[in-house]
């Protein structure tokens, strides 16, 4: 197939070269200068501009960051426009992390054009990303989804149908993004009342790691807490972004959620810190500044 990627980030360079190990045709574009480089140097091609990347594309696959990215990408920018009228219609995989209903407002607006969307967020970083191991939460007509689903499992080990609507893709990621914020911070509470405390943190690593606190959280951003400046994987702010999210769809359906709410404080505080860009492990920082300078040494 034919496939426009859009996003070329830490996740989608890898996305896109293991689509072309999948024998799929890639053309990729992203803003920053160079991003491409890689693809290309695997046997991709690279556009000057996101409507560039779409002419002559059966699939336009958008990698960015928001919902409101790929609006500018699809609409601003002319992507969708320059979609070609390929046999059985050119369409839209959104995989970013965004509101249920900016998605299925945008669905909405392509399929004014005649072009289907699947809403298709993953899950799984960079890590999942370079290993074709993503799980990917999809929505959208049943058919293209059929047409889709050899393109996904070049990148995804587990697709879920989510149903016809989209939004639902959305609505899964969303729930999923709650658990992951939630656990990053209790994971960095946890990291920081034991660096307070005296315990070695590379030995309580060790121990919650095989007891009954464990969370794939603990052992993932568990050891890039005890490093002062990780690799990124993940920023602070896309917790504040992907939070945030979660908040305002709590708050359009009158739900509380006390534990979105608290950790959203937590990565908002980090970001106000000045660690917005700092890997997400690093909201430790945020206790840190919470409870100041350790004063008269942990108690026996």
């Amino acid at each position: 197939m034919r496939i426009a990627f859009v996003g070329l980030g830490a996740m989608g360079v890898p996305m896109a070269i293991n689509l072309l190990k999948a024998g799929h045709e890639v053309t990729g574009f992203d803003v920053r200068p160079g991003a491409a480089d890689s693809l290309v140097a695997a046997g991709g091609r690279a556009a000057a501009s996101a409507a560039e990347a779409a002419r002559g594309a059966e699939l336009l696959w958008l990698m960015v960051v928001s919902g409101e990215q790929a609006e500018a990408v699809l609409f601003e920018h002319g992507a969708a426009a320059a979609l070609p009228n390929v046999e059985g219609g050119a369409f839209v995989v959104a995989a970013c992390t965004q509101p249920p209903a900016l998605a299925a407002r945008t669905a909405a607006r392509l399929a004014q054009m005649g072009l289907e969307m699947l809403d298709a967020p993953v899950s799984g970083g960079v890590a999942g990303a370079k290993a074709a191991g993503l799980t990917i939460m999809v929505s959208g007509a049943e058919a293209t989804l059929a047409r889709a689903r050899p393109v996904l499992e070049a990148v995804g080990k587990r697709i879920f149908d989510v149903g016809r609507e989209a939004g639902k893709g959305s609505t899964a990621k969303m729930i999923n993004q709650l658990l992951c914020g939630v656990h990053i911070a209790a994971a960095a509470e946890a990291m920081h009342v034991a660096e307070r405390a005296g315990v070695s943190k590379q030995t309580m690593h060790e121990i919650i790691s095989v007891s009954a606190g464990n969370s794939w959280m603990w052992g993932d951003r568990g050891p890039r807490m005890m490093i002062d400046a990780p690799p990124v994987t993940s920023a602070v702010d896309i917790f504040v972004k992907d939070l945030g999210i979660v908040l305002g769809q709590g708050t359009q359906m009158r739900q509380g959620l006390p534990l979105a709410a608290a950790a959203m404080q937590m990565f908002l505080a980090a970001s106000g810190l000045g660690h917005g860009a700092a890997d997400d492990s690093q909201v430790i920082r945020a206790y840190r500044a919470l409870n100041g300078p350790q004063v008269g040494g942990p108690k026996k």
